[in-house]
């Protein structure tokens, strides 16, 4: 038999992520000491809090069932305080706060709610993989907004044709940005509002860093902006903030009609995150400041070890003041693909081609400050040996 995929499924670029984590598995197989700059998966745990609030809530039955699709009203109410103290942002929990397995499932879901076969979502590039295949899993087409370090890695809405505007249905937006770790000011978020009413488009805002950020270059929230409750949403993640990757919780707010319509679609693909999660969920966003501080700081430290290392070298790179990645331009002469093959072969470092971000990510390496501030020095010392 057979066994033939989708043309959706082959239109998809291969998975980034999947293609670092096969190398690196193959050169760790060959007993090699590999540095793994790739994955942007933090190293250390998960607060005990959090995990002592997931171990309590698991030994309660109630919680052994399925769960709401709109998830428990005490983890959407916990959202909306956060976002009250946190951005001054005022959310209904009953109708404008969705919890999600992930934010990237719902960033992926989403255009299945919006988008018919033919219709346009404007995606930056370089970018998160999912805003693309999200996209072309519901049949859509996704026009490239570049993303370029002469306009500070922001999308020039200006350029963007009328009859591109005419047709499209979804704006994605990312900042602190994934892959380059460029801000935004609040101009930034004014002009795309007035923008997405003007040809009536949803915003989906992806604030997955906004919580990682450096000497008092605090991100602000889209929904912080009048006006941007009617035109979208944005989406947060537990992953980054505390530690919780593999716990797989997130949750989307803003507009309410946008929030009803991805439920609906995710109440047809899931039965919502498991409730003992959703409790330990409730604990993190209580978590106070001093976790945060000491997780930026600890960010913070190693990325002035990398950055002021590998400028040592002759590189030229500048400080990120948010995410935990740095982008590094690659040297002339190199395409981002055969830098990143060299430094796993000549270094045994693994770095995340920019070109698997998108074609405008052509030129740069990302890194990820995911590892102990040891082993970004012994990289940069690895990398100080190909330039003797």
């Amino acid at each position: 038999m057979k066994i033939e995929t989708s043309q959706r499924l082959k239109s998809l670029p291969p998975y980034l992520f999947a293609e670092i984590d096969k190398i690196k598995k193959d050169a760790i197989l060959k007993g090699r000491d590999i540095i793994d700059l790739g994955v942007g998966d933090p190293d250390t745990p998960t607060p005990m809090h959090i995990i002592e609030s997931l171990y309590e809530s698991a030994q309660d039955p109630s919680n052994h069932k399925y769960a709401l699709n709109y998830g428990i009203p005490q983890f959407r109410k916990a959202i909306a305080d956060w976002y009250l103290t946190r951005f001054s942002v005022t959310l209904d929990p009953d109708t404008e706060v969705l919890p999600l397995i992930g934010s990237k499932e719902g960033i992926a879901h989403t255009p299945l709610a919006f988008i018919n076969p033919g219709d346009v979502a404007l995606i930056p590039d370089p970018c998160y993989p999912p805003y693309k295949s999200g996209t072309i899993f519901a049949g859509g087409i996704c026009h490239i907004m570049p993303l370029l370090e002469s306009n500070d890695f922001l999308p020039d809405l200006d350029i963007i044709d009328a009859q591109v505007a005419k047709r499209a249905k979804i704006i994605f937006l990312n900042y602190p940005n994934n892959p380059t770790s460029a801000t935004c000011e609040r101009e930034f978020f004014e002009k795309v509002i007035e923008y997405a009413k003007e040809h009536n488009i949803i915003v989906c805002h992806d604030a997955a860093y906004s919580e990682i950020y450096f000497d008092n270059n605090r991100p602000l929230s889209f929904l912080e902006i009048p006006g941007a409750k009617e035109v979208g949403v944005e989406f947060h993640s537990l992953s980054k903030t505390y530690n919780m990757t593999g716990w797989r919780i997130g949750f989307a707010t803003g507009n309410k009609d946008v929030i009803n319509a991805l439920a609906q679609v995710k109440s047809n693909i899931d039965s919502g995150i498991f409730q003992a999660v959703q409790f330990a969920g409730i604990m993190a966003l209580k978590t106070d400041d001093s976790h945060l501080n000491e997780l930026n700081d600890l960010y913070k430290s190693r990325r002035d070890v990398l950055v002021d290392g590998l400028n040592k070298l002759g590189w030229k790179i500048k400080k990120p003041k948010a995410t935990f990645y740095v982008w590094i331009p690659v040297p002339a002469g190199s395409t981002s693909t055969e830098f990143a093959r060299m430094l796993l072969k000549e270094c045994d470092i693994v770095a995340t081609p920019g070109v698997g971000f998108g074609p405008n990510g052509e030129g740069y390496i990302r890194m990820a400050l995911t590892v102990s501030e040891e082993r970004l020095k012994e990289a940069v010392d690895r990398i100080k040996k190909l330039h003797k």
